[in-house]
């Protein structure tokens, strides 16, 4: 996420102030928040699974795979469409990594049914003019999600009730995130999408209570508390000198996945 102020361009792939180049905003796409979708699922797999040195190529494969997508829509969406080159160079090292990952492992095929209808929804979605709903960042959560049971998978100690049991806490955990930062953000100001976010995660905090151990008890009351404090303070602090941002909204979610990671790998 960033909120940063648009600045005036200077000339041809230059901007003044802090702004990247065009040529930069082409290869590397300014959503922050996508990084942690990425990385939280696979370190949960990894605290699932044990740490191979393969769960390395497929972290490259994914976050190649990520950036392949993000500049091939930023693309689709463009007016005025530069060239292809880094969705195709990037897709090209995803598929050369994907395939020395399943011809190592053909248990990853298994991956595709998840990850072929989520992508066609997300594809769909980059159509110009098509607004990001819902259903397209949720085919976006369900693609992070597949990454706990690859990345499990391929570890030494992988167990199916173990990754069954981490796949289920990262999605909800994705979720959860994904339904608060929209409650602030494209949904902010709207009460009944605050009050089923703050729902959703008093649901998940009962299961924690009952189901789970008690450190993820401990996080889902953590992270109840701020899918009921963020839109409050965001209401509060709306017109004032210091409004709730985007980067702050951020930071948050930034705590709360380092969080649950830190339980995943003291628990799994």
């Amino acid at each position: 996420m960033s909120d940063a102020p648009a600045v005036r361009r200077a000339g041809p792939g230059t901007t003044t102030g802090g702004a990247r180049p065009r040529a930069t905003r082409a290869w590397l796409p300014s959503q922050h928040g996508a990084w942690a979708m990425l990385a939280v699922p696979l370190l949960v797999g990894v605290a699932a699974g044990g740490f191979s040195p393969w769960q390395v190529v497929l972290a490259a494969a994914a976050v190649s795979g990520y950036l392949a997508s993000a500049t091939a829509q930023a693309w689709a969406r463009s007016r005025r469409r530069g060239p292809l080159a880094p969705p195709l160079t990037y897709g090209a090292v995803s598929v050369v990594l994907g395939l020395a990952l399943v011809a190592t492992h053909p248990a990853l095929l298994a991956a595709l049914v998840v990850l072929v209808p989520a992508t066609i929804v997300v594809a769909a979605g980059a159509r110009p003019g098509t607004r990001r709903d819902l259903a397209n960042t949720l085919a976006q959560v369900a693609q992070a999600t597949v990454l706990v049971p690859a990345a499990a998978s391929l570890g030494p100690s992988a167990d199916p009730a173990t990754i069954a049991e981490a796949t289920a806490i990262a999605a909800a955990y994705l979720l959860g995130t994904v339904l608060v930062v929209r409650s602030v953000l494209r949904e902010r100001g709207n009460v009944a999408f605050a009050a089923f976010s703050a729902g959703y995660h008093l649901a998940l905090l009962a299961i924690a209570v009952v189901a789970l151990p008690w450190p993820y008890a401990a996080l889902a009351l953590g992270l109840t508390g701020r899918a009921v404090a963020l839109p409050l303070l965001q209401g509060r602090w709306a017109g004032t000198d210091h409004p709730l941002r985007p980067v702050h909204v951020g930071m948050v979610e930034l705590a709360a996945g380092v969080a649950l990671v830190v339980v995943a790998f003291a628990t799994l």
